[in-house]
């Protein structure tokens, strides 16, 4: 029994995984993507909060843009914080003042500390409901401790099923 202990730390160790240097983002939803210059609430378009994308939605589900966990989902379900696998924080804010819906029209289909692959869905937001509320359903996508990323590259073209930014650490 002791001859076991003794060499137990020459057995391998479960490794957590390490963050890795470069990261992509998905879409977050359907619908238009925009450059973050173009988003109507200057916290978000000059980049005060981090940089990234955004999307105007064409469709109710809010997905997940990278693998990750869940770091925040406020009461009011109008945003999501995501920490990715790579320790990126990347923020999905739906729309511009639905905090102040108090959560009307919104529904979490995850909750803090879920962890999440690129794609999975995070939130239901009844558009419809909200379009005439608030000032806009653009939705920003950033990573708010940019300071420590540089954006590589950024496409706009393409569709829920490949990556819109591509990042990497500093």
């Amino acid at each position: 029994m002791r001859r076991k202990k003794m060499f137990d730390f020459l057995k391998k160790k479960k490794e957590e995984k390490a963050p890795v240097d470069n990261g992509v983002l998905y879409p977050a939803a359907e619908g238009r993507l925009l450059n973050i210059e173009d988003v109507p609430d200057e916290v978000f378009s000059k980049k005060m909060m981090g940089d990234g994308y955004a999307v105007e939605p064409s469709a109710n589900t809010f997905y997940s843009p990278c693998d990750g966990k869940v770091s925040l989902i406020p009461e009011t379900l109008h945003a999501v914080g995501i920490t990715a696998d790579t320790g990126a924080e990347v923020l999905i804010h739906i729309g511009m003042d639905t905090v102040n819906l108090k959560g009307e029209g919104f529904t979490a289909k995850v909750k803090e500390g879920d962890v999440v692959k690129a794609g999975d869905p995070l939130v239901e937001a009844d558009l419809d409901a909200i379009r005439d509320k608030v000032p806009s359903t653009i939705t920003p996508v950033i990573i708010t401790n940019i300071d420590e990323y540089d954006i590589v590259s950024l496409d706009l073209e393409g569709d829920r099923s490949t990556p819109c930014l591509q990042y990497k650490k500093k």
